[in-house]
């Protein structure tokens, strides 16, 4: 009884909030072979796309920092990342329509993950070559860092990003999950270590 009112209760002021014009950020989960994603999407597009049923604390503090508190469960305003990340899956997508919203990141970052969006489907690149993009081909390390911390993975495609040498480097949603998104896009095994050399080159 005392959980249905709850519901009724929070229901009831998600759609005051609606008409109130106070929802920022609209959020919900998605079911992907890769688990479970948690999506928020502002008014200019997807703020974040989270591995796992829970927003990250820093993610959520950027959010808040950004946009207020105006944060509720909305599955209207993600329905359209979720079927273009349920086509993109299934082998239906090789490109995402949806606009994507870097607000209150550095512009560092910013131009990294512009810079990473260009990556085309199946290809690969390395840190350095995206840390040249920016503006700044010393700062591969700092790229990494900033692709590390990437809130928007899959549709800004951080995975296409691989080490100088060859290595897989790093990904937020762990190696495995990497590999597998690199498995969709290129139609092969990708080896646990990597690749021999990296070489930007598009498909080998």
């Amino acid at each position: 009884m005392i959980e249905q009112l709850v519901d009724e209760a929070r229901a009831a002021l998600i759609t005051r909030a609606a008409a109130e014009d106070l929802v920022r950020v609209g959020y919900g989960v998605i079911d992907s072979p890769l688990g479970a994603l948690w999506v928020g999407v502002g008014p200019r597009g997807i703020t974040t796309i989270h591995y796992g049923d829970e927003p990250d604390a820093r993610e959520l503090r950027r959010l808040l920092r950004t946009y207020g508190p105006g944060l509720v469960p909305d599955a209207k305003r993600t329905s359209p990342v979720a079927r273009e990340l349920d086509q993109y899956f299934r082998g239906k997508r090789r490109t995402f329509d949806v606009p994507v919203d870097l607000s209150g990141l550095t512009p560092f970052q910013q131009r990294v993950l512009r810079a990473t969006a260009k990556v085309g489907f199946g290809d690969l690149t390395t840190y350095a070559v995206i840390a040249k993009r920016a503006g700044n081909e010393r700062a591969s390390r700092a790229t990494g860092a900033a692709l590390g911390a990437n809130p928007i993975p899959i549709v800004v495609p951080c995975h296409r990003v691989v080490a100088t040498h060859g290595s897989l480097g790093g990904y937020a949603g762990g190696l495995d999950a990497k590999r597998r998104l690199l498995a969709i896009e290129r139609g092969d095994d990708v080896p646990e270590g990597g690749w021999p050399p990296a070489k930007e080159s598009g498909r080998r």
